[in-house]
């Protein structure tokens, strides 16, 4: 009630009207070449010295400037000529512009100044990471191009190894990360037993990344949000690209359709002997992903409008001839419409449907595997408003129903077989008012209300949220955020398994209350200099209610899942320096995480107390650009085996009376997680040439991955004790042809 009674107040403050004559101005910032919207650019006065930020869209919204005079406005986004534009503000309306911006040179490319990003000097972006790709390009790759092991470069994410692109945050489990797709929820966003996402970088417009403390219009995971948004397609003419790495070709095509834009987008695996080099033996795996777009934008029809229909399907198989070996599948699919549109007002709003699909299957067949399937069905409808005020003050509110149909069976290693079917409805509301009408000071407080659940007790919950920003000068500001998280779906993983495959999604069951976490970060940004940056954050999250298998279900009326608790907390570091062709980035985290289950204590495996990361990136020119980068983690947990012995396995008599061939090797685990591997480190090395030439342009890339040989282990092996290591020394290339 406190927090409703606020919004009202603010409302009613904000809608005083002012003695001076005032307008606004509004816009999009789009590439000249190809009419793609620029997410994240910067827009900055001089008469003011004010600015804004474009965003995921390419929208920028200025309030509240003296009326009846004209002003220099400075557009500029890395990689792109900055433009200038003298324009005129009408008293008491919205004078629109729209701005193209033309790419540098493949020659005139410069590296980026750390100083020109602080354009919104009160921003409330604590814990947000926002990744172009650009960016991603640069970056060494593993195999090729992918925005998942991009983000365990970042201070306070961790991953279990080589082998996988999941990903865990500020101590999280990785099912506590919500991954969106315009939108719409990927389950389980993973391709070639986790290698790397399923989602293709030719497809992405822009990123962002919330560690922790993230607003109010985000809910239902516990740790972190990644938002992805697909690009438009060309709007100026057809053009394709077309590549190919060691392990996978690609194509995408896209153009201009009328009143709008479209692109379709595939990719296939075709060798698989790559795939040796990471798990250390083959795997006939085979896997594609298919993607398409199609934005329609027409002011006869319904003036500042856009509407969106987009669609993702990706499916992995690996398929053994052996029949004493298990296979494998499992595919995502989804479907989603959109309506984006701005009104006269300073107003925005969006509507959307869209539909997740997600299926995976253990096949055991003659193996010794566990047999297991899972199924979700997800379908949500989302509705936003976005009212900014002449203030600069902005109040958001939104509504969210979702229904979830999940199915599971599998069986633990005891033979107790879990067959469960449940579903549910939720109805969510979400409120938010951002402070912004201080230049030095802006906060965002906001709720999510759940007053429906997908399961009874998680209905009628509050998720209150704040973050704030203060900035006492150019160089320096202090930042803050506290918030409630709660989570209503989980996985059944096992912290014994090494590599995970999929991790099959429930509604969390009646006899639990919802997981839930409380965060508190604090963070101080520093810049000294035009091109140096410090970023500082310290974070403490507290889990409650937190789901984990009960690996003592002996019997089907046994739970599957217990409640448990937990608690992470450490300090992050980041440099940034930026200059004429030399871009450096070192980060630090130290962080502590622990799980407490079934009245025991101890670290999950993703649990590593230092972690430190060095990105070099230079620009040589002419096309040609080196980047290295360095990567030390210390150990991670693991539970030692301490023994094993023949355990019989007893089934129906009659069937087979021979007791002494249902014998198997049975292992004896010591205490959970005990242990620590040793230290991890690698060198990657990337050297890339562009080509432009006037019909196509052509990017060769070539990327060497621990250059230096060294020996990271991965796990022993439980049955025979052999040593098991992670990526060796690995030269790898790709080409990528655009017309």
């Amino acid at each position: 009630m406190r927090i409703s009674f606020l919004l009202i107040l603010c409302v009613l403050l904000s809608t005083i009207a002012f003695g001076q004559e005032s307008g606004n101005l509004r816009g999009v910032v789009s590439d000249s070449t190809n009419g793609e919207v620029l997410a994240y650019g910067n827009v900055y006065i001089k008469e003011v010295n004010r600015g804004s930020s474009t965003d995921e869209r390419g929208y920028f919204y200025i309030a509240s400037l003296p009326a009846n005079r004209s002003y220099t406005v400075i557009f500029s986004y890395v990689g792109y000529l900055p433009k200038e534009l003298d324009v005129f503000i009408a008293p008491n309306k919205i004078t629109e512009v729209e701005v193209e911006l033309s790419p540098e040179s493949v020659e005139l490319q410069t590296i980026e100044k750390i100083g020109e990003k602080v354009v919104e000097q009160n921003a409330t972006d604590i814990g947000l990471e926002r990744i172009s790709i650009k960016k991603l390009e640069s970056l060494p790759k593993s195999v090729e191009v992918d925005v998942f092991r991009s983000l365990q470069s970042l201070p306070g994410v961790q991953s279990t190894g080589d082998v996988s692109a999941r990903y865990y945050v500020r101590g999280g489990a990785s099912n506590q990360n919500l991954v969106l797709l315009d939108g719409i929820t990927v389950y389980n966003p993973f391709h070639a037993l986790g290698l790397f996402s399923v989602i293709d970088p030719e497809i992405i417009n822009s990123v962002e990344f919330y560690k922790g403390g993230f607003p109010a219009e985000y809910g239902g995971r516990l740790s972190s949000v990644l938002s992805i948004v697909s690009k438009d397609g060309n709007k100026n003419r057809f053009s394709t690209v077309a590549s190919s790495s060691y392990l996978t070709g690609k194509a995408l095509f896209e153009g201009p359709i009328p009143d709008g834009s479209f692109y379709i987008s595939g990719r296939k695996s075709y060798n698989t002997k790559i795939y040796r080099k990471f798990i250390n033996k083959s795997a006939p795996f085979d896997f594609y992903d298919l993607s398409f777009k199609l934005n329609y934008q027409n002011s006869d029809f319904i003036e500042g409008s856009k509407f969106m229909i987009n669609g993702f399907f990706s499916a992995d198989r690996m398929l053994e001839d052996d029949p004493f070996k298990e296979d494998f599948e499992w595919k995502n699919n989804l479907f989603g419409f959109s309506w984006f549109q701005v009104y006269d007002s300073p107003l925005f709003s969006e509507l959307s449907i869209s539909v997740s699909n997600f299926t995976g299957e253990v096949i055991p067949k003659f193996s010794t595997a566990r047999p297991k399937k899972n199924e979700i069905n997800d379908i949500t409808f989302n509705s936003n408003f976005t009212y900014i005020f002449d203030n600069r003050d902005e109040i958001g509110v939104g509504i969210e129903i979702q229904t979830i149909d999940t199915k599971l069976l599998l069986e633990n290693t005891n033979g107790v077989v879990t067959d469960l079917h449940t579903n549910g409805a939720k109805i969510g509301l979400f409120a938010k008012y951002k402070f912004l009408q201080y230049e030095n000071f802006g906060m965002d407080v906001g709720t999510r209300a759940t007053l429906a659940g997908l399961s009874s007790s998680g209905s009628f919950f509050f998720e209150p949220r704040i973050s704030t920003t203060y900035r006492f000068s150019p160089m320096l500001a202090v930042k803050a955020a506290w918030g409630v998280y709660q989570q209503e779906i989980t996985t059944i993983s096992n912290e014994n398994e090494v590599i995970s495959l999929f991790e099959p999604y429930i509604i969390s069951p009646e006899y639990l209350t919802p997981a839930r976490s409380t965060h508190y970060i604090f963070g101080v940004d520093t810049n000294p200099l035009e091109n140096l940056s410090f970023d500082t954050e310290v974070y403490y999250k507290k889990y409650d209610h937190l789901p984990s298998l009960n690996e003592n279900k002996k019997f089907e009326d046994d739970p599957d899942l217990i409640a448990g608790e937990g608690e992470s907390y450490g300090m992050e570091f980041m440099m940034k320096y930026g200059v004429w062709i030399l871009n450096l980035t070192g980060s630090y985290s130290l962080s502590w995480s622990y799980i407490e289950a079934d009245n025991w204590l101890y670290y999950p495996r993703y649990d590593s107390r230092h972690t430190l990361n060095f990105t070099l990136e230079v620009n040589i020119g002419k096309g040609w650009t080196a980047s290295g980068m360095w990567i030390y983690n210390t150990g991670r947990p693991f539970t030692p085996l301490i023994g094993f012995y023949d355990k019989l396995y007893v089934g129906d008599i009659h069937e087979n009376p021979y007791l002494y061939e249902n014998y198997f090797p049975y292992s004896i685990l010591g205490d959970k997680n005990i242990e620590r591997l040793p230290d991890y480190h690698r060198l990657d090395f990337n050297l890339s040439k562009k080509f432009d030439f006037n019909f196509m342009k052509v990017s060769l890339d070539f990327s060497i991955l621990n250059v230096y040989d060294r020996k990271n282990i991965f796990y022993f092996k439980r049955d025979t004790g052999e040593r098991v290591d992670m990526l060796p020394f690995l030269p790898t290339a790709t080409l990528k042809v655009e017309i």
